[in-house]
C-alpha cells in the first residue's frame, strides 16, 4: 500500500487553476474543519454542512477583494452542497471520521504555520538526545576505504577501476583475474543520522474534558491540536523519526497517527475507564519502544492531573491494599465494555490477566499508585528511556507530585496553560532538532 502524504499549495490560483472558490475561502473552511474535527463529539457530514454554509457566505469588504478575487466562482452558483465539493477536491468523505489523508495533512500543516508564526525562541529540552546516528544516509560521493571502516558500502564498480588504473601505471598489460590491494577500495559516503523515537501518551481521563480558562475549547482539545500539528511536521521534515500515541485512562491503547483528531475522553458511562493510569501508559510504551530500532526513545506524558489508578499483579498486592483499606476498588473490563470501546472508538484495549486498582484522592496520590507508578517507569529509564511529563491545567497545586516524580526520574516536568501547549510542543521539537542537525554539520 502506497502512503501519500498532501500539503497545501499555497500559490494564487492561475488563469488554468481548476479551484472553484477562492484561496480565503479554501483557508477558513479548512479552519472551521480543524475546529469541528477535534471537538468531543465531531459533528456529522450533515452538521458540517450547515456549519460551513456560513463560512463561504461571508462577504468580504469591497475595499479588500483583489481583480483576482472578483472573478473567483462562487462555489454558490453550482448549488451544489459544499461537502459535495469538498468531497471531490479530496479532503473529506461521508464517513464518521470524514476526513480524508489528504484533509488531515493539509489542516495539520495549516495548524503548524499558525503555531509556528506565534513561536518564540526557547529551550524547552523535551526532544534532546544522547545518541549520535548510525550513518545510514547513503550519499553519491566516495572516499578511501580507511581502516576501521565498514565495508558494507563499498563502491564495488569503483574500487575494480582503481586496481585496474593502479596496474596500468605499473605495467602496460592488464592480467587476469585483477588483484585488489587495499589501496584501490572506495566507498561511499555516508550522512549521519540522529533518529528519535517520541510515545506521546494522551490522558483521556474525565477531566480533560474541562474547559480552559478562556473557554474556548477544553484541554484535550489543546492537547490533539499540538499532537496533530507535531505529527504533520515530523512527517515532513524528519520522515526517519518515529511517532507513536497512546491514549491512557485506566488503561492503555495505542492510536493510529491518523486519528488523533478523533480522541475522546472516557467518562462514567464507559465503566470505570475515565480514571488516570500512568502505569499502563508507560507499559505500553515500553512495549512499542522495544521493537522500534532508533537509538534515542523518549515518553511524553501528557495529563492534567495525579494518577488514580495502577495494575495489581497479583493476589497477594491485591491482599495488601485491602490490609489497609478494606474497601478498596477493584477493576477489569467485562467482554461488553471491551466490545464497546472496540466499535466506538477503534481501538484495542492493552489489557493482561492483571486487576486495576483505582482511587481518586484529590490533590493526593494513594500509597500503593505511587509506587507502582514509579516501578515501571523505571523500568523505562532501565531501558534507556527518557520520560517527560506536561501538566496540562490550570491548577498549579497539582504539579508538585509530577516534579517528585520527575526528580526520581531524573526528567522535566513542565506546567503548561492548556491554552499555549501547542506553542510549547511545536517549539521544542523545532529548536531541539536544530540543534541536533547544527551540532553534527556546524
Amino acid at each position: 500500500m502506497v502512503n501519500l502524504i498532501y500539503f497545501l499549495n499555497e500559490r494564487k490560483n492561475s488563469k488554468n487553476s481548476d479551484l472553484d472558490i477562492s484561496n480565503e475561502q479554501l483557508r477558513k473552511i479548512l479552519d472551521m474543519m480543524a475546529k469541528q474535527v477535534i471537538k468531543e463529539k465531531t459533528p456529522s457530514v450533515q452538521d458540517l454542512e450547515r456549519i460551513l454554509q456560513g463560512i463561504t457566505q461571508e462577504q468580504s469588504p469591497q475595499s479588500k477583494m483583489d481583480e483576482e478575487s472578483k472573478n473567483e466562482l462562487d462555489i454558490h452558483s453550482t448549488n451544489e452542497p459544499i461537502t459535495k465539493y469538498l468531497q471531490k477536491k479530496g479532503y473529506l468523505k461521508d464517513d464518521k471520521r470524514w476526513l480524508t489523508n489528504k484533509g488531515f495533512f493539509e489542516i495539520g500543516q495549516r495548524m503548524l504555520e499558525d503555531i509556528i508564526k506565534t513561536i518564540n525562541e526557547g529551550e524547552f529540552g523535551l526532544h534532546e538526545t544522547k545518541n549520535i546516528g548510525v550513518g545510514s544516509t547513503i550519499l553519491d560521493t566516495t572516499k578511501k576505504l580507511e581502516i576501521g571502516d565498514d565495508i558494507k558500502n563499498i563502491d564495488i564498480p569503483k574500487t575494480i577501476l582503481n586496481s585496474v588504473q593502479r596496474a596500468r601505471y605499473k605495467q602496460s598489460a592488464i592480467n587476469l583475474p585483477i588483484k585488489l590491494e587495499f589501496e584501490d577500495f572506495e566507498k561511499f559516503e555516508t550522512r549521519e543520522e540522529v533518529k528519535v523515537a517520541v510515545v506521546y501518551c494522551i490522558d483521556l481521563s474525565s477531566t480533560m474534558k474541562y474547559s480552559i480558562g478562556s473557554g474556548e475549547g477544553s484541554r484535550i482539545e489543546a492537547a490533539k491540536k499540538a499532537l496533530w500539528a507535531l505529527y504533520v511536521l515530523n512527517k515532513k521534515f524528519f520522515p526517519n523519526d518515529s511517532i507513536y500515541v497512546i491514549g491512557f485512562g485506566s488503561l492503555a491503547s495505542e492510536i493510529k497517527q491518523r486519528d488523533i483528531p478523533y480522541l475522546k475522553t472516557y467518562d462514567a458511562n464507559d465503566n470505570f475507564l475515565h480514571y488516570t493510569n500512568y502505569q499502563a501508559a508507560f507499559r505500553l510504551a515500553l512495549k512499542i519502544l522495544k521493537k522500534d530500532g532508533s537509538l534515542n526513545k523518549r515518553i511524553v506524558v501528557i495529563t492534567d492531573g495525579q494518577p488514580s489508578a495502577c495494575f495489581v499483579d497479583d493476589e497477594s498486592q491485591k491482599n495488601a491494599i485491602l490490609s489497609d483499606k478494606p474497601y478498596s476498588h477493584f477493576y477489569k473490563p467485562d467482554d461488553a465494555t471491551i466490545t464497546k470501546i472496540r466499535n466506538e472508538r477503534k481501538v484495542k484495549l492493552d489489557i493482561g490477566n492483571e486487576l486495576v486498582y483505582l482511587c481518586y484522592r484529590y490533590k493526593q496520590v494513594d500509597p500503593a499508585i505511587d509506587a507502582k507508578t514509579l516501578q515501571e517507569a523505571k523500568k523505562c529509564k532501565r531501558e534507556g528511556i527518557e520520560i517527560d511529563t506536561i501538566m496540562v491545567s490550570e491548577e498549579d497545586d497539582l504539579l508538585s507530585y509530577v516534579e517528585n516524580l520527575e526528580k526520581h526520574l531524573k526528567g522535566k516536568a513542565y506546567y503548561i496553560n492548556p491554552e499555549k501547549i501547542d506553542k510549547i510542543l511545536i517549539s521544542d521539537f523545532i529548536s531541539n532538532k536544530k540543534k541536533i542537525l547544527s551540532s553534527k554539520y556546524g
